[in-house]
């Protein structure tokens, strides 16, 4: 079996987003979700202004590699005066097709004046938005929505950050989008020198397979030198989504390119988006590199599977004890 860390491979056209790409004047750009739409890939992008402000832009492409075309506008910009959990921007979007309702979901950071939070909003096409706005409160970040529901109910894999202890991923359960509830601990963070102690964070939406739900999802170490952001990979339930029934105990890509190791954060990578070909056996990771480009990475989907059904399965204590197992 192919080694976890050699799956993904990395495109030879990174970074394949920069801010010299963006159509005015900014920072950086990255930490983008993906969609195919109408044969071509969708990209919405965070674009850090010169501000500091971020807002989430289309970029448009073919073959989903070159040639990106930015929309005029952003699709959504802060709106203090009208939404003021966005004051400070809009960032690290999610993208979810809900079939049911023949439009895409985009779960989103909201960055308030007390703290980041979850936000919703819906589009058909990418040119034009609705706002559900908030479904979690500040500190909360992170989310994605399942495509489709569970027992009538929608569900949203999010992460608050509390005020003591490690930062750990939770699903929750909704009728109509609006109203969250049934909270419940879905992935806990490590302990000690796990590359995933005391910080988790969902990456992609969770994709559909007969085996389960593929989930990625981003660990920080920390290190006396700062810290390094990786993922790995779990699988959870087909119809009971908060069960999960293997994680990796090794990260399957982490920062090792120039640009991942140096930016505006050093020694990230980020992805907030995939695309998957099942015909060509191909899924397509987009990531934020260093909090400043974009990039690209591509795997057999079959190899990746192959790698999280042999992960371990969790036990029923605390993930950072049966992990050391």
């Amino acid at each position: 079996m192919t080694r976890p860390t050699d799956v993904f491979v990395r495109s030879e056209a990174n970074p394949i987003l920069t801010v010299a790409d963006v159509p005015y004047p900014a920072n950086s750009v990255f930490n983008p979700g993906a969609a195919t739409v109408g044969g071509e890939t969708i990209l919405l992008v965070r674009v850090e202004d010169l501000r500091g402000m971020s807002q989430l832009h289309v970029a448009r492409s073919a073959d989903g590699i070159s040639s990106w075309r930015f929309d005029r506008k952003p699709l959504l910009s802060s709106r203090g005066d009208q939404d003021p959990e966005e004051t400070w921007g809009c960032e690290d979007p999610r993208l979810t097709w809900l079939p049911e309702r023949e439009e895409w979901a985009i779960a989103y950071t909201a960055y308030s004046r007390r703290g980041p939070l979850v936000s919703l909003a819906m589009t058909r096409d990418f040119r034009r938005v609705r706002r559900l706005g908030p479904a979690m409160p500040p500190e909360d970040k992170d989310a994605a929505l399942f495509p489709r529901r569970f027992g009538g109910r929608w569900a949203m894999i999010h992460r608050p950050s509390p005020l003591r202890g490690g930062a750990h991923m939770w699903i929750s359960y909704s009728p109509d989008l609006r109203h969250w509830g049934d909270h419940k601990l879905l992935l806990e963070a490590r302990d000690g020198a796990w590359w995933d102690a005391g910080k988790i964070g969902l990456g992609p939406p969770p994709l559909e397979t007969p085996d389960g739900w593929l989930v990625m999802y981003h660990g920080v170490h920390a290190t006396a030198d700062g810290p390094i952001y990786r993922v790995g990979l779990a699988l959870l339930d087909l119809e009971n989504p908060g069960v999960v029934l293997h994680r990796t105990d090794e990260w399957t890509f982490g920062p090792t390119s120039p640009y991942e190791i140096t930016g505006d954060v050093g020694r990230v990578v980020f992805p907030c988006g995939w695309t998957l070909d099942e015909a060509a056996d191909r899924l397509r990771l987009y990531y934020g590199a260093a909090d400043s480009v974009i990039g690209l990475a591509t795997a057999r989907f079959s190899e990746v599977m192959a790698i999280v059904r042999a992960a371990p399965v969790p036990g029923h204590g605390r993930a950072a004890d049966t992990a050391s197992r």
